[in-house]
């Protein structure tokens, strides 16, 4: 450096002078930044600050327009991120987890809203009177490729390709009219649905949820024993049934006096909260002429009394439903076509012709043939004590040799043989010896099987109390 020194003294005065002014300029230049620099020194700044852990000053926004507009020279890696408008960037609390859900795109977007939009076309069409599934598809505006398909489908071949007048067929279309889909109701529970995705059709059968209730009822027979049923709220199958369950200790063609009393419980079915039908009876009573009858449902589906003896008894009280009888047992009765006295060993029970005749019992058929005073007969042996016999059939319809049950159809109540009307003369022999049929006393039923009757008892007193307890509100209420 000295030597420096001795050498700018060896130069002339002027050339110093412009020397030292060279060496001023190159320095300045050396020691003033460019814009480029500054730039990036402010931005090293900020980034800096973006990840201080400290306190952070407000921002005016000007202060963050200008901030933004700075970061612009920045490589792209290196800028702040700026968030979109409208939205306000806040930080992670305590505990919370970062979301992974991304916006769904423009065209998704888009989509999704149209489906949400798009609604079904429905109609309901009504089954005409020669209307096929095609013709009522025709009706509906759809095409018989889709009869075709939906055809295909099991379910749908077994119950769309039979539809009957009357019945309903509910059909939802796009909007581009094609079938979106198809129900139909198979019965007061079940109904088939047809439905289209992009891979076809297909089908499911919908069921209802059935809900069982019990219901009392009661009468007092004041004119007959149909009238006192529809009078009590029971339908003409309900009446029936009731008189089937005690047809074996009652005749309610000839036994029913005014005054005598039945109630029952029995079950109602709903679905959705709708009525469905009956169901069955569960118990029941009845007093006829101060003597009083009960009927239990097991599970078995048979009837006991409530002590656990079975309804059904060997024989049936009546072999016909009859409208009245026109001849009783009389062991002296005078013949209506010869006039002479000769004893009537068995009960006349008129009906319309063609009435069914059923066996009173189980047995076996030892006779069924036909003679001028017998006109059309069968004799039935039900074992070695009993045998039934019925006269004056239009038809038969049992074999000489055949076993039948008990109630089995044997023939027809008619007029053949020496009779001056229709009507089934029926008699009914013990030990070979004619007997009252009205008022023979028939063999015990069996009870319940032992291994069953304490569960059955259990039962019957359950539900019997239940009867009882609605009888007392019932009169209560009168």
């Amino acid at each position: 450096m000295g030597k420096v020194i001795t050498l700018l003294k060896l130069l002339p005065r002027l050339h110093q002078v412009l020397l030292t002014l060279l060496v001023l300029v190159t320095v300045t230049i050396i020691l003033i930044p460019s814009d480029d620099a500054l730039a990036s020194k402010n931005s090293h700044t900020q980034l800096s600050g973006s990840i201080d852990l400290g306190t952070h000053s407000p921002k005016s926004v000007s202060d963050i327009e200008a901030s933004n507009a700075q970061q612009l020279t920045l490589p792209l890696a290196f800028r702040t991120p700026i968030p979109p408008s409208g939205t306000h960037s806040a930080s992670k609390t305590e505990g919370a987890e970062s979301s992974d859900i991304q916006p769904l795109a423009a065209g998704s977007m888009e989509n999704l809203k149209a489906k949400q939009a798009e609604k079904l076309d429905i109609e309901h069409f009504q089954v005409k009177s020669g209307d096929t599934l095609a013709a009522l598809f025709i009706r509906a505006g759809l095409s018989s490729r889709d009869v075709y398909e939906i055809t295909l489908l099991p379910k749908a071949k077994k119950n769309l390709l039979k539809i009957m007048p009357g019945e309903e067929l509910i059909i939802a279309k796009n909007s581009a009219g094609e079938l979106a889909e198809l129900k139909y109701q198979l019965n007061p529970i079940s109904t088939l649905i047809i439905s289209k995705n992009e891979s076809g059709y297909k089908e499911l059968i919908s069921d209802k949820q059935v809900e069982s209730r019990t219901k009392f009822a009661n009468a007092t027979i004041s004119s007959n024993f149909w009238n006192a049923g529809i009078g009590a709220g029971l339908t003409p199958n309900q009446i029936m049934q009731l008189a089937t369950i005690f047809g074996w200790d009652i005749d309610f063609a000839l036994d029913l006096r005014k005054d005598d009393y039945f109630a029952l419980i029995f079950e109602e079915e709903y679905a959705d909260g709708e009525f469905l039908r009956n169901g069955n009876i569960l118990a029941a009573e009845f007093s006829n002429q101060g003597d009083r009858y009960t009927a239990v449902r097991y599970t078995d589906g048979n009837y006991y009394s409530e002590e656990g003896r079975s309804m059904r008894k060997a024989f049936l009280r009546s072999p016909v439903d009859f409208k009245y009888v026109s001849s009783s047992f009389n062991p002296k009765r005078l013949h209506p076509v010869t006039g002479q006295v000769r004893a009537h060993r068995g009960v006349d029970y008129v009906a319309k012709v063609g009435t069914p005749i059923k066996a009173a019992g189980k047995g076996r058929v030892i006779k069924s043939a036909y003679n001028q005073y017998n006109g059309n007969y069968v004799f039935i042996k039900h074992n070695d004590t009993y045998t039934t016999k019925y006269l004056h059939l239009k038809k038969r319809k049992v074999k000489q040799g055949a076993t039948v049950k008990q109630g089995q159809v044997i023939g027809t109540l008619g007029s053949t043989g020496r009779v001056t009307g229709a009507h089934l003369h029926y008699e009914f022999i013990v030990n070979g010896v004619h007997r009252n049929p009205r008022t023979i006393k028939l063999p015990k039923s069996l009870p319940i099987a032992s291994k069953d009757k304490s569960k059955f008892l259990a039962l019957s007193k359950q539900i019997m109390t239940k009867l009882q307890q609605n009888k007392q509100v019932y009169l209560a209420s009168q």
